[in-house]
């Protein structure tokens, strides 16, 4: 599992999260959330995922609180 922000929430359930070294942020959607409502989240929580390809590039998936 990797760890990260999160650096932006959007209102239509999806977000970014910044992982430190990396140049661009992840994308992930409400739905990949694990044991957290997306209304919890807030930027600067920390976060621990999955990175898989998605159709757009890379995404996180499997995304938990720390």
């Amino acid at each position: 599992m990797t760890q990260g922000t999160i650096a932006r929430l959007m209102d239509k359930g999806y977000g970014f999260i910044k992982v430190d070294g990396e140049e661009k942020d992840l994308f992930f959607h409400a739905n990949e959330l694990q044991n957290v409502a997306f209304d919890d989240l807030r930027e600067n929580d920390t976060v621990e995922f999955n990175v898989v390809d998605g159709q757009k590039g890379p995404q996180a998936e499997q995304v938990s609180k720390v």
